[in-house]
């Protein structure tokens, strides 16, 4: 017989640094999972983003056992690194605060092709350049 789904839990914590702090415990506290054996198979999993935040989510049975899926790492946090930067601007329209080229763009967009809903990846690297001025990057051809 199949195992039944108790819950459903979602969100970022840094690759290869997780704890059983919040957000973990928080979001599976209630669900009385063991935090211990989770902690350490998503740093095993996540050791070479060494603290680029992961979005996980974990799928969690009425037999308190688990399972989880990483995504890639969102693409503001990817921009930001290949920037150089450590936030993106506050007034993106107004204040720019760095420049990544196209190339940059389609090698976050080829990270993300897995995570994201774009038909191609010209389409993905549009998606990425639109994150890009949004957070007040300029993007050069």
């Amino acid at each position: 017989m199949a195992k039944q789904v108790s819950g459903v839990a979602k969100f970022q914590v840094p690759g290869g640094q997780a704890t059983p702090a919040p957000p973990v415990g928080t979001s599976l506290g209630k669900f009385g999972v063991n935090l211990g054996q989770f902690v350490q198979a998503f740093n095993d999993r996540t050791k070479e983003y060494n603290g680029t935040p992961i979005p996980v989510i974990v799928t969690v049975y009425n037999d308190r056992s688990f399972e989880f899926i990483t995504k890639s790492p969102p693409a503001a946090s990817l921009l930001k690194q290949s920037a150089g930067i450590a936030k993106g601007s506050g007034v993106p329209n107004k204040t720019k605060v760095a420049t990544v080229t196209r190339a940059q763009c389609a090698e976050i967009a080829e990270k993300k092709m897995a995570d994201l809903n774009a038909r191609d990846i010209d389409h993905a690297v549009l998606m990425i350049e639109g994150t890009a001025r949004s957070m007040g990057i300029n993007v050069e051809g």
